[in-house]
């Protein structure tokens, strides 16, 4: 009986310090394991998407040494008479409106600041768009009917095979991905957790393997989709997708502040939903797009890729909403209309009509319920309309 404690006691002892050795090697992974678990908790939410950095992996995009590009005041705009109880009801942490380049509201909430590099979420999927189109510009891309897989060989087998360039950019691949953000196990939550683990993005999406359509067949909202996306840059350049937005867009717009991206443990970016940028630098980059790709005297984007990109051309269902190269078109929207939106209330909307931008950060653990979404695209065209009549 002595001889079986004493053993036990060892056993004990070495389990102990195996998990202690484990939990030393391991605890930058658990860190932000943990971190992730809590990232949508209400009392952090706010905190947690202005300090993105510190549960994640990234990089930052040097904006280079020159001055910022001006932003100037324009006259103050008087907002709908709804607007306060909406910045309240949908948790909202900034507002910044640009009416033919200048701004005319800008708001922090919930003791956010200016300099605050705010969680893009999907928004980044419409910065990815406009880089690609530098790209196909370039000739790094040969034709969007190309298959993916010509540039991500390591797709090839796989549920992405017999997808094309095309297909990805506009949400059609038919791949089998589960995007419920409310389900542990969905495929989404499962990303997220490669992700916070310092895992690879590549190998997840070449391990999906089901379709439940041919691809180019249907329009499904997959955000998998756009890292494929990512993928095709890299393989068509040879270079990490930070160093080419970097270069291409990030230094050319003259940012405020240098942006973060998201990566995964092998440094590639999170380029469905990574970037971490001021209100006030998302604004540049929606200015940029209003003005066809122009900034500062200098053709950024493409009008021709901006032109394509942000009309209705994914197969959606008739009267509802629209989707382009990784853009949104609002359901009922006039033309020129387009937007770049992001889980828990983020939102870049462009009028061209109007000449208008409207960037909206939050935190909105709310933002899947019924008729929010559409209340939010309503109060944006009441900000729009609002500038219109003075």
């Amino acid at each position: 009986m002595r001889k079986i404690l004493k053993w036990t006691v060892r056993l004990a002892g070495l389990l102990i310090i195996a998990a202690i050795v484990v939990g030393i090697w391991k605890r930058e992974e658990i860190a932000r394991l943990l971190a992730v678990n809590s990232l949508f908790d209400a009392d952090r939410i706010v905190q947690n998407f202005s300090n993105m950095d510190a549960a994640f992996l990234h990089v930052e995009l040097s904006r280079g040494d020159g001055p910022a590009s001006p932003l100037p005041a324009g006259t103050a705009l008087t907002m709908p008479a709804a607007y306060d109880a909406w910045v309240t009801d949908r948790s909202v942490t900034s507002v910044l409106v640009l009416q033919n380049g200048a701004i005319v509201h800008e708001a922090y909430y919930q003791g956010t600041e200016p300099g605050d590099r705010r969680i893009s979420w999907s928004m980044a999927k419409s910065y990815l768009s406009a880089l690609f189109g530098v790209l196909v510009d370039e000739g790094a891309i040969a034709s969007l009917d190309d298959p993916v897989t010509d540039y991500a060989p390591m797709l090839r087998g796989g549920a992405y095979d017999g997808a094309t360039i095309r297909n990805v950019l506009q949400m059609s691949s038919g791949v089998l991905f589960d995007e419920d953000y409310l389900d542990y196990d969905s495929d989404i939550n499962r990303m997220g957790r490669v992700l916070a683990l310092g895992g690879k993005m590549d190998d997840f999406a070449a391990g999906l393997t089901e379709r439940f359509v041919d691809a180019g067949a249907e329009w499904k909202y997959t955000s998998i989709d756009t890292h494929v996306v990512g993928m095709v840059a890299r393989g068509a350049t040879g270079r990490s997708v930070p160093d080419l937005m970097t270069e291409k867009l990030v230094q050319p717009l003259g940012l405020e502040q240098s942006p973060l991206y998201l990566t995964d443990g092998v440094g590639v970016a999170f380029v469905l939903g990574g970037l971490n940028i001021t209100t006030r630098d998302y604004a540049r980059f929606g200015q940029m797009v209003l003005q066809d790709g122009q900034w500062q005297g200098q053709q950024v984007v493409p009008a021709d890729w901006v032109a394509a990109s942000t009309v209705p051309s994914a197969r959606t269902e008739a009267g509802r909403i629209g989707y382009g190269y990784q853009w949104w078109i609002p359901v009922g929207a006039r033309p020129g209309v387009v937007m770049g939106r992001g889980i828990y209330g983020q939102y870049l909307y462009i009028d061209d009509q109007a000449q208008m931008v409207i960037v909206v950060t939050a935190a909105d653990r709310q933002f899947r319920d019924e008729g929010v979404h559409a209340g939010n695209v309503d109060m944006l065209r009441a900000i729009v309309a609002a500038a219109e009549e003075r």
